[in-house]
């Protein structure tokens, strides 16, 4: 089985720089892991956009799309749970 390949948006990288450290750690693994399994049983897909999904670490949501074409997976936003969907 191929892996994905994970892609970040440079606003997702700053969006994680300004989680605590011990959640910042979490959500990096979880993030790693998509690369083998893209749609965890955990993950929901968004109804609005198409090949929209995110999963949840703790109080945070990880939003990505996945490109199954090209084996690709762009981190599109990262934040708490009451501010991410904005």
């Amino acid at each position: 089985m191929n892996n994905y390949t994970i892609k970040w948006k440079s606003s997702a990288v700053k969006e994680l720089s300004l989680i605590p450290k011990q959640y910042a750690k979490r959500i990096i693994e979880s993030i790693d892991e998509l690369q083998y399994s893209p749609r965890p049983p955990d993950c929901r897909k968004l109804r609005v956009f198409n090949n929209i999904y995110r999963i949840k670490i703790s109080n945070y949501r990880v939003i990505y799309s996945i490109q199954d074409n090209i084996l690709s997976i762009e981190i599109i936003k990262i934040g708490h749970r009451k501010e991410v969907y904005r």
